[in-house]
C-alpha cells in the first residue's frame, strides 16, 4: 500500500477517534469531505457536517490547507489528526 498511509483522526466534538487510511495522490480538501461524511454516517449523524471542517496535525498543532496533496504535507504513517 504504498499510495496511502494510516492515521489516527480524533472528533473531540463526539470523544470518538477513527484510523483511516488516506490515498496520498489527493488533495487535503477532497479527503476531508469523504472523512466528515464517513463519520457523520458512523456516528448516526451526530457529527455536523459544516464548511468550515478543518483537519489538524494533533501534535503540532498546524491546520492542513485543502488545496496541498496529502503526500505534500507532513502527515505519514501514524500521523494523529484532529477533525474540527
Amino acid at each position: 500500500m504504498d499510495n496511502k498511509i494510516l492515521v489516527e483522526i480524533s472528533v473531540p466534538e463526539i470523544d470518538a477517534t477513527y484510523n483511516a487510511f488516506l490515498p496520498v495522490n489527493k488533495k487535503v480538501g477532497n479527503i476531508l469531505v469523504l472523512i466528515t461524511k464517513a463519520i457523520s454516517d458512523m456516528s448516526n449523524n451526530n457529527y455536523k457536517i459544516t464548511n468550515s471542517n478543518s483537519l489538524y496535525n494533533r501534535e503540532t498543532g498546524e491546520k492542513y490547507d485543502i488545496n496541498t496533496l496529502i503526500r505534500k504535507t507532513n502527515i505519514r504513517n501514524g500521523t494523529k489528526l484532529v477533525l474540527l
